[in-house]
């Protein structure tokens, strides 16, 4: 049995708790919060700084962790998936290592779960042995080709069938992003699919995006042509392209829309009455890395929206560090508090993937795992904030 106690603890649910004491027992569940006063103080391990619970990174693409540094910064969107296209396959050997050392990272980081997504069955391996809770999202896509769907959805099918959930482990099959998903496809995908499951989807990461699903205009048109894609037959929907998503996704089902760099206060209110099972993934440093851009988080906030906070991959970050994305979203929308942003990395990602049983809150009988903040009595967020595990 431990009772870990610091200068704060947050537990979420709750309003913070001045040197508040946390009992754990052998198997880090959470017997009992309450008061320093309440205890001996020589059988407290007694700690400088915030206690919150352990991250959520609830948008990741560990197989691509060989790739850093591989793709350069600025490029937009467009360029940057023709480059993973160029870069992605090199010797297995070398794939393996790199997926091994980041999911190392992230456990070290005080990441206790994972939403990653999965062409491949790279990483199944290290998943079925990492202390790392993963929901794997297998994504498919057919690039908007009908004719397509059925032996594409069979090919991702055997990387679904491949992934194991042993030791609280989930996955579901999932659409890559509007652009890349045909209606026969988002069908197949939601037939395979329970209710009671998340689905994640790329959205609306780059101004060409939502030109495309407007106008049949934009950088897309040039993206489909570079790979010989034909697209004469499609026809756009004269709205952005979440409402193409929204169209033919369940809302039954949990629904992560991930990056959202273009929402609008429209496209907000269109997912929120469409289902209430929304949530939103912000990658904060991959949208800078990629299109140096950020969402209008004023516009989530507004709205009450579930925003949640991701990674992406070592191919468009330089780390996959949840407190990292906090600094930066500090940084940059500095109006954002700090009880705000660390729901969002807690347990808004424990919810959107269906963990929140166990994770994402300081609460008696879960099991959420605890990160020390070397922060003060301001909470502020700054380039010297660290993390470790206790």
């Amino acid at each position: 049995m431990r009772r870990i106690t610091a200068d704060y603890i947050f537990p979420i649910t709750s309003t913070p708790i001045k040197e508040g004491v946390i009992t754990l027992d052998e198997d880090g569940k959470i017997l009992s919060i309450d008061e320093r006063e309440n205890h001996d103080p020589s059988t407290l391990e007694i700690h400088q700084g915030v206690i919150v619970p352990g991250f959520i990174n609830t948008h990741c693409h560990l197989e691509l962790s060989h790739m850093k540094n591989k793709v350069a910064t600025g490029t937009t969107l467009i360029p940057f998936i023709s480059n993973v296209v160029k870069f992605r396959d090199i010797p297995q050997e070398e794939i393996d290592a790199a997926i091994e050392k980041a999911d190392k990272e992230m456990y070290k980081g005080g990441i206790v779960a994972v939403g990653d997504i999965s062409n491949k069955t790279d990483t199944a391996e290290t998943k079925a042995k990492s202390p790392i809770r993963y929901y794997t999202f297998v994504e498919m896509f057919d690039f908007l080709q009908e004719a397509w769907a059925a032996p594409e959805f069979e090919k991702y099918k055997a990387v679904f069938d491949e992934q194991s959930e042993k030791g609280g482990n989930k996955k579901s099959a999932v659409p890559h992003a509007p652009y890349s998903v045909s209606k026969s496809l988002f069908q197949k995908i939601n037939e395979l699919n329970i209710d009671d499951c998340t689905v994640s989807i790329h959205n609306q990461e780059t101004p060409d995006e939502n030109e495309f699903f407007e106008k049949k205009t934009g950088g897309f048109i040039d993206f489909f042509g570079g790979f010989g894609i034909p697209i004469i037959d499609w026809q756009p929907i004269g709205k952005p392209s979440i409402h193409y998503a929204l169209e033919n996704m369940n809302p039954n089902s949990r629904t992560l829309f991930v990056h959202n760099t273009m929402c609008t206060t429209e496209d907000i209110s269109a997912a929120h009455n469409w289902s209430d099972k929304v949530y939103w993934a912000t990658c904060a440093n991959a949208n800078l890395y990629i299109e140096n851009r950020l969402p209008n988080y004023q516009l989530f906030m507004d709205a009450d929206a579930k925003m949640t906070i991701g990674t992406d991959s070592l191919t468009s970050n330089w780390q996959l560090s949840i407190l990292d994305e906090m600094k930066t979203i500090a940084k940059y929308q500095s109006y954002i508090p700090f009880e705000t942003i660390i729901r969002w990395a807690t347990l808004n990602g424990a919810e959107a993937l269906g963990f929140e049983k166990d994770l994402g809150s300081l609460e008696v009988g879960k099991t959420p795992g605890l990160n020390l903040l070397n922060l003060g009595d301001d909470f502020l967020l700054s380039s010297k904030t660290e993390v470790k595990r206790l």
